[in-house]
C-alpha cells in the first residue's frame, strides 16, 4: 500500500509564486517517474511537468508548453518527494493540481499513485 500526499497550494496574486510538494510513502521498491497534473472543472486532467529516471536513459524532464520557463520540477529521489516551483503565475494557472507517481512496490507490482489534489488559485 502506498500513499501520495501533496501540500503547498493556496491563493496568490498574478505574478506571484507557489511551491507544491508531494511525498510518497509505503511499500516502495522504487519510483520511476513523478509528475504534476492539473484539472479545471469540466476539463481533462493535463500534464504540467514530469521527471522520469531510468538506468538506460538517465533523467528526463517534460513540461507543458504553457508553463515552460515559469515552472520548475525537482525531485528528491532518496525521500520519494517531488516539488513544483511555480513562478510568474497567471490566472489561467488556476486549477486543482495532482501529484502522480509510477511506483514499483515491494510485492513486485507497478502502480500509478495519485494524490488527493491541492487547489491553486491565481487572482488577477
Amino acid at each position: 500500500q502506498v500513499q501520495v500526499v501533496e501540500s503547498g497550494g493556496g491563493l496568490v496574486q498574478a505574478g506571484g509564486s507557489l511551491r507544491l510538494s508531494c511525498a510518497v510513502s509505503g511499500d516502495i521498491l522504487s519510483i520511476d517517474a513523478m509528475g504534476w497534473y492539473r484539472q479545471t472543472p469540466g476539463k481533462h486532467r493535463d500534464l504540467v511537468a514530469a521527471t522520469t529516471t531510468t538506468i538506460t536513459s538517465g533523467t528526463r524532464i517534460t513540461y507543458a508548453d504553457s508553463v515552460k520557463g515559469r515552472f520548475t520540477i525537482s525531485r528528491d529521489t532518496a525521500n520519494y518527494t517531488v516539488y513544483l516551483q511555480m513562478n510568474s503565475l497567471k490566472p489561467e494557472d488556476t486549477a486543482v493540481y495532482y501529484c502522480a507517481a509510477e511506483i514499483n512496490t515491494m510485492d513486485g507490482s507497478t502502480l500509478r499513485g495519485w494524490g488527493q489534489g491541492t487547489q491553486v488559485t491565481v487572482s488577477s
